[in-house]
Formats: structure tokens, sequence, C-alpha cells
């Protein structure tokens, strides 16, 4: 893609010396004073040379024409989401940039499209992202996945007794891959919606960045003996607040959790006072970037309530994104023993529409179809959904009751249809630490 000035092009790995210069120069200037952030130079450097899961490609380049020079970038970070135990490809759109000389040429418009355009075509059906309140929505991107949202737990005396109960916590090692990447299984093959890392992507976790890097994390992990039983992930250092960030945890087994909190709890206690003590910083509190009904949060200290951010999210088709989870709308249908009674329901999203068929009342197709032109009296219609609507039921952020409640313009056509998507698309718990 390229117009007078500027040319599109995917990254390359002989790009990583002017990217770092480059994104370090424009992001979290706020923090720096106007200077480059050597985090965030770290961050691009290892993302292009030796991440297990992103490649040079994944950026893409704006590149003035006259010199050559890299002049506005992002990238894409793939990576597979398990929803219920379906695999889902996503990117996640980061470090998105632009040298203040050269802003005002939409150059973070045509960015995007060209990513869009991309992995319309390799077969990514969301990308998500946070960053700039409302900006992203302009690029088709709506909010539909909740993020963070527990309460911040203020700083308490170190505990005496980090383990009554045999359950240990220790800084996890390249060693421990196999076990942490088991227990990502586990936890995808619940009705969760979660970011499951591979042995690979945990070994470079635990050892593949360097300390400069700002997206760095420590993992440690929750042992009963050699046994690993857990884990928990958080900040390599306090933030500009004092806070101590906690970005996952898990348990192999869920009824563990009851065993596991204290512990956990008592270490990332320990380790923020090791933080202050380190870092001359006062340590504040821990800040878990987790929803509310995580365990970890439930079981936890009380806290301070906080407001819940959210990603913005975008799928560049509806009625794929419909498709790819068939098997997750079988299976709901089956649990809830529902079955269809026609051979068809046409679920219109005002513009298009998803044909799901049906043999024996069982889901068997999901196609696209032409929308009606006034799918709220259109007699083959059985429900009518907006878009934004659609991707936060699809993604479990709200269930069907809640989406009836803040659209009006979604209309089921009867209590029966009504009845089959509510089964189809109850709220999951989120459980995401994106790869990055």
């Amino acid at each position: 893609m390229a117009s007078a000035h500027y040319t599109i092009r995917p990254g390359r790995a002989s790009d990583a010396t002017e990217l770092a210069r480059l994104q370090a120069s424009v992001q979290l200037q706020g923090i720096t004073a106007g200077k480059p952030h050597p985090g965030i130079a770290a961050w691009v450097e290892g993302l292009l040379v030796g991440h297990p899961s992103v490649v040079p490609a994944d950026f893409l380049v704006a590149e003035e024409s006259a010199t050559g020079r890299p002049v506005a970038s992002l990238v894409g970070l793939r990576q597979s989401w398990s929803l219920a135990g379906l695999r889902l490809p996503v990117a996640q759109i980061e470090l998105v940039g632009t040298a203040p000389e050269h802003r005002g040429n939409r150059l973070t418009e045509r960015l995007f499209a060209a990513l869009h355009e991309q992995h319309a075509a390799d077969g990514v059906p969301v990308q998500i992202i946070e960053g700039i309140p409302y900006f992203y929505r302009r690029l088709g991107y709506d909010y539909a996945l909740a993020n963070d949202g527990a309460a911040v737990a203020p700083a308490a005396a170190p505990p005496a007794i980090e383990s009554p109960d045999d359950l240990t916590v220790r800084p996890a090692t390249v060693d421990d891959s196999d076990a942490l990447a088991a227990i990502d299984q586990r936890v995808a093959d619940s009705a969760a919606l979660t970011c499951p890392r591979g042995a690979p992507l945990w070994r470079h976790e635990i050892a593949g960045r360097s300390s400069a890097d700002l997206g760095r994390r420590v993992v440690a992990v929750l042992a009963h003996g050699t046994d690993v039983r857990g884990y928990v992930v958080y900040g390599a250092r306090l933030s500009g607040a004092g806070e101590l960030m906690v970005f996952a945890a898990a348990c192999s087994q869920p009824a563990d959790w009851p065993r596991a909190a204290a512990p956990v709890q008592a270490h990332l206690t320990r380790v923020g006072w090791q933080y202050q003590a380190s870092a001359e910083q006062p340590f504040t509190g821990i800040r878990p970037i987790l929803t509310p009904d995580h365990p970890l949060v439930r079981l936890g200290p009380p806290g301070v309530p906080r407001r819940a951010r959210g990603w913005y999210v975008r799928t560049g088709d509806p009625v794929d994104l419909l498709a790819r989870l068939q098997p997750v709308l079988r299976a709901r249908w089956r649990a809830a023993d529902l079955r269809w009674p026609e051979s068809t329901m046409v679920i219109d999203l005002y513009g298009r529409a998803a044909r799901l068929e049906f043999t024996n009342g069982e889901l068997t197709a999901v196609t696209a179809t032409r929308g009606a032109i006034s799918p709220a009296t259109d007699p083959d219609t059985h429900a009518a959904i907006p878009p934004s609507a659609l991707l936060q039921l699809a993604l479990g952020h709200r269930a069907l009751p809640e989406v009836l409640e803040n659209w009006p313009d979604c209309l089921p056509r009867d209590r029966l249809t009504e009845h089959f998507l509510t089964a189809a698309f109850p709220r999951v718990p989120v459980q995401i630490w994106p790869c990055n």
C-alpha cells in the first residue's frame, strides 16, 4: 500500500534498531519527560529478534518514500485463545505510534487498514487493543471484553509464615515450562475465555526477555513438594503508584484455590516489600489485573474497588466468527437439552445475516446470506442483533438478557428464539493474559 509520500510494508528483522528508536521516542513520554523510553526499545527489539510467537512481518511499517525511513508502525501479536475449549485465532494490536513530524497524514488509519486486510487473508477473525479512549471505535472496534476490575489490596505487613499447608511459592525455572503449559491446557478446557501458553512461550516468559523489556513479568509457581500445582504472574517492578501488578494466576485444579490463595497472597506481599527495599519506592498495595470473580481475588483480602477497564475488539466478519463457534454453540444447546424445531435459524446482523442450519435439531452449519431490508418485520428472520452486540455475546462479555436490556435493536422473533440464544451465549469467566 503506497501514497505519494509513504509506503506501508511488512516489518523486517533489519528494522529492529529503527523501530525500537521510533517507538521509544513516542510511547509513554509522560513518564520519561520526553526522553526515549528504554523499556519500550527493549520490548520492540525482543519482539523482532527471538520471540517464539512473533515474526518480523507481524509488524507493519509506514516508510517515508523520500528517505526510506520508518516513521510509523504497529504490531499484531498473534495468539491462540480458548473459549470453552475451542481455539480462536486472535491478534493483540500493540505499539501503535507515529513520529510527531509525520502526524496528520492518516498513517494510523492506513496501518490498521493493511493489518485488517492481512488478518482477513490469514484467517485471524478477532483483533483486540487497549489504549486511547474511544479512538479505536473510529477504526471499527467496540468495547467488548472485560479486563481488570479487581480491588486493590493495600500493602499489609510481611507474613511470618508463608505456607502453613505444605504449599510453597517459588520462582519458576525453565524446567517448569511443561508443567505450566499443562496447567494452561486444563484451564483452557473449562468454560473460561483464556490465552493458554505452550511450553516454548512459558520458557520465553521465564528466561527469554531482557531485564529492560517493558513486557517482562515474573513467574512464580505454587508447588507441593516437586509437584507444580499452579502459578502466579506479576510485575518485575512496582508501578509508578507503588503497586505490585498481578497479571495472571491459575491452579491445575479449581478445588486447590481455598488452600492456594493464602500462600500466593503472602508471596506477593513479600515481593512487594522486597521491591520497596531495592527500589527505594513505597510499596502501596497489590493490584490484580484480574476480574473481581477470579478465585485469587475472591479469597484474598478486601481492597479498594476499581472500575473495570476493557479491550476494544473487532471482527471483520461476524458470520465467520459464528461459524467458528459452531462446536461451542452445539455443545451448549446439548447441555441445555435443546433441539431447534426448524431446519434453519436466521440471525440478521443489519447488513448481512447468518444462516444456521440444523439436522434433527442439532446445528450442522453456519453460512452467510443477504440480510433483510427490514429485519424487525421480516417473517424469515428469527433474530436481529447489532454486530457490536453479537461480538459481546460471542466472547461471553454479556449474556443475552443484558444485551436485550442495553440494545433496543436486538430483537428475537419470539420467546423460543430468545430461549435458544440465551443458552447459546452465557457470560463466561475471563482469564486473559495476552502474549506480548
